[in-house]
């Protein structure tokens, strides 16, 4: 799995791309075809979200999901070492991943790798969480997948250019104090977000929030490892503006691809698969299924606690603005004598 010498290669023309070139995807090794690109080799992504093979033996159109344990190391060092190199200063760097490898993930993007490779720095562990799990009786059934979230060191001022780019007003929530405890406390925030809404957990669950599988809208027939439109709305929107240069490594269904076009960023990709990388172009083309500047409905889990009629009046008409509806009103179960 030694991928070949890219210093003096030149880059190939992309195998897919937009009229307007500003989304293109290539068909080959990651590690081959994307570190030939100027733009990789200048070091001026601004985004890098990857969601690589889990090595889990799955069926995958072309690629060896069965490697062994070192050799899927040594492929997995090699592609974030590529990704590092390509972030510029205060660039951000997602990457999707079960718990198999990721502490190896986290320890070796810690570590400084060289020239070019510093150590990155993380700003959040995030979890997707999803309610249908591989069954199983040998343990607790898993029901995540971690959300990694680094960025490249020597940016400076934040949301400047040249920075970190953190745009957290894009992907406010509904806040619980506003949903469901009618807390008056959400109309004084000092930390400069609007009343009633707050920036999201770091763990991410609710509606849309699903394995994309059966009839879900989104789903892309024959790819049943697909992530949820919502998962890239809210990294592109938090992490990058428009113009800005997204990559994603392992493009599969195509999902970053349609909500990096959809949000106007730019967009370079590739698949191993040239029968993906195609079926992935026509999604990114079509457009994605909701609009990704709209945020999925409030995550809370909790039952709205009892209210008075007039505090539900006045939460339910900051809970709207903030684009989410108060709980309905918890109703009493009806005793029946002699049950």
């Amino acid at each position: 799995m030694i991928p070949k010498d890219t210093n003096d290669s030149k880059p190939a023309p992309p195998t897919h791309a937009t009229k307007d070139g500003n989304s293109r995807v290539w068909v080959g090794d990651c590690r081959e075809v994307l570190a030939t690109l100027p733009e990789v080799r200048a070091g001026s992504v601004d985004l890098v979200f990857a969601d690589p093979p889990f090595n889990w033996n799955r069926g995958y159109d072309k690629w060896d999901d069965a490697m062994p344990r070192e050799d899927d190391l040594a492929f997995t060092r090699q592609w974030l070492d590529m990704c590092r190199r390509a972030l510029r200063p205060g660039g951000a760097f997602w990457i999707n991943i079960p718990d198999d490898t990721c502490a190896e993930i986290v320890m070796h993007l810690k570590a400084d790798g060289g020239p070019g490779l510093p150590a990155l720095e993380m700003e959040n562990w995030c979890i997707w969480h999803y309610r249908f799990g591989q069954n199983t009786r040998e343990r607790f059934i898993s029901s995540k997948v971690h959300a990694l979230y680094f960025v490249k060191p020597g940016g400076f001022h934040e949301n400047a250019p040249g920075g970190r780019t953190w745009r957290p007003e894009r992907v406010l929530e509904a806040s619980d104090r506003a949903t469901t405890y009618f807390d008056p406390r959400t109309f004084d925030k000092k930390d400069g977000m609007p009343g009633g809404k707050r920036v999201p957990l770091d763990v991410w669950y609710g509606q849309y929030w699903g394995r994309v599988q059966g009839n879900n809208k989104e789903r892309r027939h024959g790819h049943d490892n697909q992530l949820p439109e919502v998962y890239l709305a809210r990294v592109i929107l938090a992490c990058s503006d428009e113009g800005s240069l997204v990559m994603d490594p392992f493009l599969g269904s195509g999902t970053t691809g349609v909500i990096a076009h959809a949000l106007k960023r730019r967009f370079i990709g590739s698949e191993y698969s040239a029968e993906n990388a195609k079926r992935a172009f026509e999604r990114i083309e079509m457009g994605p299924i909701r609009p990704p500047e709209v945020p999925p409905p409030a995550s809370g889990i909790h039952q709205a606690r009892n209210a008075s009629k007039q505090v539900r009046d006045l939460f339910q008409g900051m809970a709207e603005e903030a684009g989410a509806e108060v709980a309905p009103k918890p109703r009493r179960k009806k005793v029946i004598k002699g049950k």
